[in-house]
């Protein structure tokens, strides 16, 4: 069979596309439903094969489905605001709107000859004003009820695009777009209080089987929420203090050193204090250059000790204070007091480092074979907590 593309793919897609092949109406349907949405592009140039590679995979998907039986809604759009977009527009001396409609334009025509089973009927740009202005209204009426609130963080900056990057567009500390070097910088944002709505968040995340755990433990994380309290350290060598948040009050007896996150407010005054200013400063930036992915439990611990020491607050033990690669600033308060035989990150930075390892939690029933393997986790009764023990 000789096959001829330039002939053959043009007659389908005009098939599919005046037999409405691909539209969705569930009003009209009884078969099953199923939803499927790749993440818009940015029309901000041209198609290119990471493109063809993201979204055959959405078409596969797609297709498995309609020949299943369901009645698939396969939409597609644009993702047409922000600074990507003018900083193209600006590099090619074209206005924003007329650089993004063409590229809009071309890439729709792209899509097409690629044969993808998306429903334009229902195609979308956020530049569209019959589209952002319910943003415009969402946004207005979440703060009115207080759900929108202003504060100061550190972002990730790309100079050249001269914009805030998601961690997912930051690659070994590039930027994924111009391979530029990604800078941390604090800027004045505004949020939304996630947190009012944390209960039914983490609830959902049952509901994504198949998810790989270290995605669900990062979103867990990014949600936030825990019950717990909070404890203060103090310096050895002055009049400061860190505060601490753990969900596992009990273990405290345990603790025997103490990680802080390299973002934290008080890093550079900490490094600066080491008397090793360049040891700390390299694996700062080191850590800063890292994916939040590659910051989770499943990744290896890396830490350097800061030469300061904490203060245990019921025993007055000197506490080590450790940089960790694991310690997220904007998680709890950016300090951890680090239990190694009750929490598996703090153990297998403890045993990379030699520190100690103190048992202060056993199984009601049983006792720990020591030295532990890996860290016990679960509740149980206190030991070797003084005055607290049994309880």
């Amino acid at each position: 069979m000789n096959y001829k593309p330039s002939e053959i793919e043009p007659k389908w897609q005009e098939k599919w596309k005046n037999e409405k092949t691909f539209s969705y109406d569930g009003k009209k349907s009884c078969k099953k439903k199923y939803y499927i949405l790749e993440m818009f592009p940015y029309p901000s140039g041209k198609l290119h094969m990471g493109h063809v590679r993201n979204y055959s995979i959405g078409d596969v998907i797609a297709r498995y489905h309609f020949r299943k039986g369901y009645d698939v809604l396969h939409p597609m759009g644009w993702d047409a605001f922000g600074l990507p977009a003018e900083n193209a527009a600006i590099e090619n001396k074209i206005p924003p709107a007329k650089w993004t409609y063409s590229n809009i334009e071309a890439m729709r025509e792209r899509f097409g000859q690629l044969g993808f089973s998306y429903d334009w009927e229902r195609e979308i740009a956020t530049c569209y004003p019959d589209y952002y202005r319910w943003e415009q209204r969402f946004f207005i009426e979440m703060f009115n009820k207080g759900l929108v609130y202003k504060k100061k963080s550190e972002v990730n900056w790309c100079p050249q695009c001269n914009t805030v990057l998601a961690n997912e567009q930051v690659e070994d500390g590039i930027c994924w777009r111009h391979g530029t070097a990604v800078t941390k910088k604090k800027i004045e944002q505004w949020y939304f209080k996630i947190t009012d709505y944390a209960q039914e968040l983490l609830e959902s995340l049952d509901n994504l089987h198949g998810w790989p755990n270290h995605v669900k433990e990062m979103q867990r994380n990014w949600i936030g929420k825990s019950t717990g309290t909070y404890i203060d350290f103090k310096f050895e060598d002055r009049d400061d203090k860190v505060t601490v948040f753990t969900t596992r009050p009990d273990t405290l007896m345990g603790v025997t050193f103490a990680s802080i996150a390299v973002e934290h407010p008080m890093a550079a005054q900490i490094a600066e204090e080491s008397g090793k200013k360049d040891e700390m400063e390299a694996f700062i930036q080191e850590v800063k250059k890292l994916h939040e992915v590659m910051r989770d439990d499943s990744y290896e611990k890396k830490g350097v000790f800061t030469g300061k020491y904490l203060v245990h607050p019921v025993t007055e033990e000197r506490i080590p204070l450790y940089f960790a690669n694991f310690v997220l600033a904007d998680y709890g308060t950016g300090v951890v007091m680090a239990v190694p035989a009750h929490d598996q990150r703090d153990f297998e930075f403890a045993i990379k480092y030699d520190l100690p390892v103190k048992v202060v939690i056993k199984p009601e029933r049983d006792e720990l074979s020591e030295p532990l393997k890996e860290a016990y986790t679960d509740s149980g009764i206190m030991v070797n907590s003084g005055q607290f023990n049994g309880l």
